[in-house]
């Protein structure tokens, strides 16, 4: 995954690169300041700069995604829902299998959790473990449970191999999405930049799924 990783983003930056065929130097010349020992009264305000920085900036961003990324998870056309597959994030993942039965992953259990994933990438896999009914994902009963669920509706190794690929290459989590947004300063940008990510993570794992199975 590392190394598909740094294969995608060198192939994205020779694209980028040829598309945006303007030549340009920059020539960057800084003085360096003399190194002193730092005293904690700067130490502090440096500090406090980056994260008020942080919390003005990046963390309304993150603030509103996780908002938005909760309704679609806890709320449908009823209201607050105890049930994910009756949320509007459960509705919208239907409406998405087409789209992903392509790359081994036209399911909407798992395309509700790539939903939540843009919250952090890290939830993928325990909300996997909710909307598949497995209550104990961390243990190794729970695992077995997991592998012979998914077994059963016809998940196997090649689509677990396009779910990573996926996972690795589509839209970042919202804290990352901030950064964007915060260095750029465009939302326009950064919406190109999810667009662009989810493009290629479906590119990418549609190769590694049809690869997949010609070889197994």
């Amino acid at each position: 995954m590392y190394i598909l990783g740094i294969a995608v983003a060198l192939i994205t930056a020779l694209v980028l690169k040829w598309i945006d065929k303007k030549e340009s130097q920059n020539n960057l010349l800084i003085e360096l300041p003399e190194y002193k020992t730092p005293n904690a009264h700067s130490i502090a305000i440096y500090v406090w700069e980056k994260v008020e920085d942080y919390l003005t900036r990046a963390g309304t961003v993150i603030f509103v995604a996780s908002i938005i990324v909760w309704g679609l998870l806890n709320c449908g056309p009823s209201g607050l829902v105890d049930d994910m597959g009756q949320s509007f994030g459960a509705i919208i993942g239907k409406a998405l299998v087409p789209v992903f039965a392509p790359i081994g992953l036209g399911y909407w259990q798992i395309i509700v959790a790539l939903i939540s994933g843009i919250a952090a990438k890290e939830v993928v896999v325990s909300s996997c473990g909710v909307l598949f009914g497995i209550g104990n994902l961390n243990s190794q009963a729970g695992m077995d449970d997991m592998v012979s669920l998914l077994a059963a509706v016809g998940f196997g190794s090649v689509n677990a191999y396009a779910l990573m690929t996926f996972c690795l290459l589509y839209t970042p989590c919202t804290a990352t999405l901030a950064t964007i947004k915060r260095e750029s300063g465009s939302w326009k940008w950064t919406g190109q930049a999810m667009v662009f990510q989810l493009i290629v993570a479906w590119l990418v794992s549609f190769i590694v799924y049809r690869l997949g199975l010609l070889i197994f």
